[in-house]
C-alpha cells in the first residue's frame, strides 16, 4: 500500500493485543515509520526458542518506502529486535542517548557496529524521518530516557506514548515533560496510541523513591548474606540497592553478563556518578556475609540467569545457605509464573528466605494506573484512542476509560490491522498478513537464524517434545523381501529394554505392513515406507495414545 499525501495510517505488526514484542508502523505521504522494534521471550510451548519477534514481511517487501525505525526506549521489548532485523529493513534508526548505547552494544555482537546508521536524539528535541516530523517528549518508566513521540504529519498528530508512568520522584532521569503534553494538547491531536498495561489498577502506580527508602529499612534487619534480583535496566533500582547497601555497611557485586552491560552504559552517559564502583562475584565472595549483597539477574525465573545458577548450586562464586535472603525487587510477568515459583521453591529448600512485593514495599511497576491514565488524556485530548501493549481484555478495558475521558471514538484492535486515522473517521480498512520470528541458532554465514513460529521445523519440535518421535529401518531387497526384522527407535515413548512387548508389537506391526503389501507396492520405495509409517504410528496411537512424528528409512539391498 501506498500513504496517499491527505492520509495517516496506522499498522501494528507486534504489540497490539499483547504485551511485549512491539513494532509498529505510521504510513503517510507515500511513506512508512517505524516505532519500536522489540522482541518478546519464549515459552514452555517452544522448545528451544528463547526470543521472538514480529515478522517484519510485509514492510520488508516495501523497504524503500520505509524511512526510518524510532525506538522510544531500551527496553527488550521495544529495541531487542533491531539487530536481528535490521539487514531486511536497511533504514536509519533514531533513539535517545540511552537506548542508542544498549542498541550499539547488541549491533556490536552481530559485527554492525559501523553499518547501522543510529542517529541520537536528546529527549525534548525534533528531527524529521522522510514526511514525519517527530518530537521525543520525556516521561518517566523504570529505565532512563524513556520518551513519547508526538508524530506530526500534513494528515495530523499522533502522540505514541510507548511504556510510561508519571513518577513524581524518579531518582534518574528527569520528570515527565507535562508541559509539552499540554502544549500538545492545546495544539490539537488527532490520535494517541497508549500503553494499557495496567488499565486495572486503580490509583497512581507509585515512586521509585518509595522503593528506595523501603529497601535502605528493609536490609537493616538482616545478618546473612543478601541477593537482591530486578530487572537490569532499571537504573535507579540498581542505584537504590546500592545505596541502602551503603546505609546499611554493605559492599555491591553485580551477578550477571546483562547487569554489567547496562551499569556501563548507564555510568558512560553520566548515570550512578556518585555510586562506588560495584564489585565482581569473585571477590564479593570472599567478604563475611554481613558485608555484601549480591544484585543477582533472573528475577523472572530464567534458566540460564544468575540467580537460577545459584538456586540449584552450580554458581562458581556465589552461594547462599541457611539464613540468608533473596529479595526480588520485581514483579511476575505475565506467563513467568512457574519458573519463578520453581526458582523461590528451590531457594527456600536452601533454608534461604526469600521476600517479593507481596511481602515488602520494594518494587512500583513502571507503567500507568488509572489516574495517570487519565491525567495523560487530560492533557492530550486525542479525537482517537488506539489501546495497544496489552492483551485483549487491556484493551477493552482501555477503550471504555478513554471514552470516559472524553474522547471521541476507539478501536480495539489487534496485530496486522491497517487502521485509516485521516481523512474521516478512525476505521480498519484491511488486514495485512503478520507472524512471529524465532531466534534458532546460527545460519551458514554466521549470523541468527530466524524460523517463522508456525514453520514446520518448529510445529515438528513441539510435537517431538509432546509426542515422541520414532524411526523405522526397513532393509528388503530389490524384489521386495524382507531381509531382517525391522528396527525401531521410540524416542520418549518405549524401549525394547523396559518396554520390551510393546516394542515388539511395533516391529511386528511395520513388519506385517510391509509384507501384506502386494508385490509390485513392496517394490516401490515411496508406497512400502508409507504403508510401514501409517502402521507404526497407528499401533504407537492405540497403545500410548501418542501421535508422534513418524520417519522410515527404507534400504534396497
Amino acid at each position: 500500500m501506498i500513504p496517499g499525501q491527505d492520509e495517516l495510517f496506522f499498522l501494528p505488526l507486534g504489540g497490539a493485543g499483547e504485551i511485549g514484542m512491539n513494532m509498529n508502523l505510521y504510513g503517510h505521504a507515500g511513506k512508512w515509520l517505524m516505532v519500536d522494534c522489540g522482541v518478546t521471550f519464549g515459552d514452555d510451548t517452544m522448545p528451544m526458542i528463547d526470543v521472538v519477534m514480529a515478522d517484519p514481511t510485509w514492510i520488508e517487501e516495501q523497504a524503500d518506502r520505509l524511512a526510518g525505525i524510532v525506538i522510544t526506549h531500551g527496553h527488550e521489548d521495544h529495541v531487542g529486535a533491531v539487530h536481528y532485523l535490521w539487514q531486511r529493513l536497511r533504514c536509519p534508526v533514531y533513539a535517545s542517548p540511552f537506548a542508542a548505547a544498549i542498541l550499539v552494544n547488541k549491533l556490536h555482537e552481530v559485527g554492525l557496529q559501523r553499518t547501522v546508521p543510529v542517529h541520537v536524539v536528546v529527549p525534548g528535541k525534533k528531527f524529521d524521518v522522510g514526511p514525519f516530523s517527530v518530537e521525543m517528549i520525556g516521561l518517566t518508566h523504570s529505565i532512563p530516557e524513556p520518551t513519547s513521540l508526538a508524530i506530526r504529519t500534513k494528515a495530523g498528530t499522533v502522540l505514541h506514548t510507548g511504556d510510561w508512568k508519571f513518577d513524581p520522584d524518579p531518582l534518574i532521569s528527569g520528570p515527565a515533560d507535562t508541559e509539552s503534553l499540554r502544549r500538545l494538547g492545546n495544539e490539537g491531536v488527532l490520535a494517541m496510541v497508549g500503553d494499557s498495561t495496567n488499565v486495572f489498577t486503580r490509583g497512581h502506580s507509585g515512586s521509585e523513591a518509595d522503593v528506595r527508602a523501603n529497601l535502605i529499612g528493609l536490609l537493616s534487619r538482616f545478618t546473612g548474606r543478601i541477593a537482591i534480583s530486578c530487572f537490569a535496566t532499571n537504573v535507579a533500582r540498581l542505584e537504590s540497592v546500592a545505596l541502602a547497601a551503603e546505609a546499611n555497611g554493605r559492599s555491591v557485586a553485580l551477578v550477571g553478563r546483562s547487569l554489567w552491560r547496562i551499569e556501563k552504559a548507564a555510568r558512560d552517559l553520566g548515570y550512578l556518578k556518585d555510586i562506588a564502583p560495584f564489585l565482581n562475584d569473585r571477590d564479593a565472595a570472599h567478604l563475611p556475609a554481613d558485608k555484601v549483597v549480591f544484585l543477582c539477574t533472573g528475577s523472572q525465573g530464567e534458566a540460564r540467569a544468575a540467580l537460577a545458577r545459584i538456586a540449584a548450586g552450580d554458581h562458581p562464586a556465589v552461594k547462599l545457605s541457611k539464613g540468608d535472603v533473596v529479595i526480588f525487587s520485581s514483579r511476575i510477568i505475565p506467563g513467568n509464573e512457574k519458573p519463578i515459583y520453581r526458582l523461590q521453591n528451590d531457594l527456600v529448600r536452601m533454608g534461604v528466605d526469600v521476600i517479593t512485593d507481596r511481602d515488602e514495599h520494594i518494587h512500583v511497576s513502571g507503567h500507568p494506573a488509572r489516574d495517570e491514565m487519565e491525567a495523560m488524556y487530560q492533557y492530550v485530548r486525542p479525537r482517537i484512542a488506539l489501546p495497544v501493549h496489552g492483551e485483549a481484555r487491556h484493551v477493552k478495558e482501555h477503550c471504555a476509560l478513554a471514552k470516559a475521558c472524553g474522547v471521541e471514538e476507539t478501536l480495539a484492535i489487534e496485530n496486522g490491522a491497517m487502521v485509516r486515522l485521516a481523512p474521516g473517521p478512525a476505521e480498519v480498512v484491511d488486514h495485512v498478513p503478520t507472524g512471529r520470528l524465532a531466534v534458532d541458532g546460527q545460519a551458514l554465514e554466521g549470523g541468527p537464524r530466524l524460523v517463522r513460529l508456525d514453520s514446520a521445523v518448529l510445529r515438528d519440535r513441539r510435537r517431538m517434545v509432546f509426542n515422541g518421535s520414532c524411526v523405522c529401518t526397513i532393509v528388503a531387497d530389490r524384489k521386495g523381501k524382507l531381509l531382517g526384522e525391522p528396527q525401531v527407535t521410540a524416542l520418549g515413548l518405549l524401549d525394547a529394554e523396559h518396554f520390551a512387548e510393546e516394542h515388539e508389537a511395533v516391529v511386528e506391526a511395520a513388519r506385517e505392513a510391509f509384507e501384506e503389501l502386494p508385490l509390485k507396492a513392496r517394490q516401490d520405495d515411496e508406497v512400502a515406507a508409507e504403508a510401514v509409517r501409517r502402521a507404526v504410528r497407528r499401533e504407537l496411537k492405540s497403545m500410548l495414545n501418542h501421535k508422534p512424528i513418524t520417519t522410515v528409512h527404507l534400504v534396497r539391498v
